[in-house]
């Protein structure tokens, strides 16, 4: 019995190696898994995981996203504000009126338990991909940023 041949995945490794870069000289069109980045911006796809945004207008300030984020990376404030009562007679009702959304993006995972916990869909995925930073203090996105992204 012949035992193991040495440098057979080596070769083998090689082998691929070698077919797919004379596929790509000889047809290059045909086997371009990459884009020229600066130049050429690829679309993502449609359920591609970008950044998360906000719409203040459905966020009722319920919590439940920066309760159930494992990170802790989302900070909410907020205030509560009287309304008018809505039949004469009745008590006064109060609701709570966002002040601070933030999002530290240096610390979230993009785990998108807080986009499925959402009751009112406040928070989605944005196709938006390019938001990097140059210090890691700047990736705190306050609320009109993530609002940005809904568009």
């Amino acid at each position: 019995m012949a035992g193991p041949i040495l440098g057979k995945g080596l070769v083998t490794g090689m082998k691929v190696t070698l077919v797919t870069m004379f596929q790509t000289l000889f047809n290059p069109k045909k086997h371009l898994a990459t884009v020229n980045y600066p130049k050429v911006k690829e679309q993502p796809v449609p359920r591609a995981r970008g950044v998360i945004a906000l719409d203040q207008e459905a966020c009722t300030v319920c919590m439940l996203c920066a309760r159930n984020c494992p990170d802790w990376c989302i900070y909410i404030d907020s205030h509560k504000e009287e309304l008018p009562p809505a039949t004469e007679g009745g008590r006064p009702r109060s609701r709570n009126v966002l002040d601070r959304f933030a999002i530290d993006f240096s610390l979230c995972m993009y785990c998108s338990i807080c986009i499925e916990v959402c009751p009112f869909d406040a928070l989605h995925w944005s196709p938006e991909f390019e938001y990097a930073e140059l210090d890691i203090r700047d990736l705190v996105h306050e609320r009109d940023r993530l609002r940005e992204w809904m568009w």
